[in-house]
């Protein structure tokens, strides 16, 4: 009787999972299927032209802050990434219109930024620089006096240089305006044909491009501006400024602080931008 039963019961749970696979009702494979569709897409904008920050390769966008974007997005399964490239006065532009959900473009903090966006933990800690000729000397925004630069209208560094103009009209730079599509590698070629005499950016950024496009003759010099800001040579990400872009930046500044202490930011770090300029512990508080 006992094998009978053995047998029985054999039967009857085959005969089960036959039924279930031919009404595809597997629970694993349902489960996932309603996961993916309950997933919210984030659209992140960058311009791709940030190099090392972010850039486009194979025509796909990556980077720095475009891959600290992928791995934290890989920690927030109910939501599903999509990178679009664009020009940067758009990427900022896009975000305050809600086109876009997320910056990621090398981004510094400003007042005015601040009460149209929300900001993430600070992504990166770099140093303000200007590339000029090996030729030229430079201490600081007084021996700028007179030269000249090309900038974009909406960039924190336009804001530094018009600051220090206003401030300083005997010793202001000339700023030339350039649209958002005109690429910063352009920009340090004028500088380097002579076109123009300096650029203000970040000195990773710099010192890639400079070391890319083989500009030999120009050097890269750390500047300090007259008013030292808690969040200079920072970097975020930037988020729509409502209920969404608040839920948002509240769980990305959670994945962050994770990344940022099991060492997936400092990975990144040192293999786009060369060395660990990844933000202590202390700003992920």
């Amino acid at each position: 009787m006992k094998t009978y039963k053995k047998i029985g019961l054999t039967v009857l749970a085959l005969s089960t999972i036959i039924a279930l696979q031919a009404c595809g009702t597997s629970p694993t494979k349902s489960t996932d299927k309603a996961s993916k569709s309950d997933q919210t897409t984030i659209t992140v904008a960058t311009d791709a032209d940030t190099k090392p920050f972010t850039y486009s390769k194979d025509g796909k966008a990556t980077g720095y802050d475009v891959e600290v974007a992928r791995a934290v997005f890989k920690e927030l399964p109910e939501y599903k990434l999509k990178v679009e490239i664009t020009d940067f006065d758009s990427v900022v532009a896009g975000v305050d219109s809600g086109r876009y959900q997320l910056g990621a473009n090398d981004v510094g903090w400003k007042k005015e930024r601040a009460e149209k966006y929300y900001f993430s933990a600070p992504l990166s800690k770099s140093n303000n620089a200007v590339a000029v000729k090996s030729a030229l000397k430079v201490a600081g925004f007084k021996d700028l006096a007179g030269k000249s630069t090309e900038v974009l209208p909406s960039a924190n560094f336009t804001t530094t240089l018009k600051a220090y103009n206003d401030a300083n009209p005997d010793k202001a730079s000339q700023l030339n305006y350039v649209d958002g599509n005109y690429p910063i590698a352009s920009r340090l070629s004028d500088v380097d044909s002579g076109k123009i005499d300096f650029i203000l950016y970040d000195a990773i950024s710099l010192k890639t491009i400079i070391k890319d496009k083989g500009l030999s003759d120009l050097k890269v010099v750390n500047i300090k501006s007259d008013t030292v800001d808690a969040h200079d040579g920072l970097e975020y990400f930037i988020f729509t400024k409502d209920e969404a872009g608040k839920k948002l930046q509240g769980k990305v500044d959670k994945v962050l602080k994770k990344l940022q202490a099991n060492g997936k930011l400092k990975e990144l770090s040192e293999k786009y931008f060369g060395g660990d300029f990844v933000p202590s512990a202390d700003y992920y508080k």
